[in-house]
């Protein structure tokens, strides 16, 4: 008769795989793609570092999983957005908004997701990840040109693909490493992060908007209800 785990053991190996995870997370937050070795891992997970191996056969393999799980999380928060009932042009503003103070929160971990130099096997996650925020972006633009609130002549997958692309490079750098403007003890703090998620959020507005007119009166909505 063959083995069948039991409930209990199959808790425990959930609850490691957890452990590992969420130690990793931890590390990539606090230095970045490289601070995840599996001796590093296996330390702050309390466990050996063989048992690491069990679960994820390499480095790689473990970073694309926190990859995944982190990116997955902002994706789902871009598809409730995506899904909202307001008119577009305030969804996509609030959709880009959102994306940006999300990742200001953890600024360390959010620029290894975006932008860290990393391993082929992380990038290619990576790229899987940005095209699924595109599509939330698109369904969005897709909607906005439905309504004739965006301009008709855009190819929308092309839009998502600009608008995208627009506000993870103007994350670059507020999020480096080396941008000490956002730290804890720089001068720019909630009102700074929120006037940076609002500006790109702007730009990123005024290039779909069929009547550029209408960013005012975005702009007011946001200022009456924000």
């Amino acid at each position: 008769m063959p083995y069948r785990k039991t409930e209990r053991v199959e808790a425990r190996l959930a609850d490691n795989r957890q452990r590992i995870l969420d130690a990793a997370r931890r590390l990539v937050s606090e230095g970045g793609w490289g601070e995840a070795q599996i001796s590093h891992v296996a330390s702050a997970a309390g466990i050996a570092t063989g048992s690491v191996y069990r679960y994820f056969p390499s480095k790689a393999d473990l970073c694309v999983e926190v990859l995944s799980v982190v990116s997955q999380r902002e994706v789902d928060v871009l598809e409730a957005i995506a899904s909202s009932a307001d008119a577009p042009g305030q969804t996509l503003h609030v959709a880009v908004s959102a994306f940006v103070e999300r990742a200001m929160r953890n600024r360390r971990l959010a620029y290894a997701l975006i932008a860290e130099p990393c391993d082929p096997e992380i990038d290619e996650a990576r790229l899987v990840y940005r095209h699924a925020i595109s599509k939330q972006i698109m369904r969005i633009v897709k909607e906005g040109q439905a309504m004739g609130d965006f301009r008709a002549d855009l190819d929308p997958s092309i839009a998502a693909t600009v608008i995208v692309g627009g506000f993870m490079e103007s994350l670059i750098g507020p999020l480096s490493p080396l941008n000490a403007d956002f730290d804890r003890a720089g001068s720019r703090g909630p009102k700074a992060v929120h006037a940076l998620a609002s500006q790109i959020a702007d730009v990123c507005c005024a290039a779909v908007l069929a009547h550029p007119g209408k960013l005012v009166s975005l702009e007011t909505h946001q200022r009456r209800h924000g």
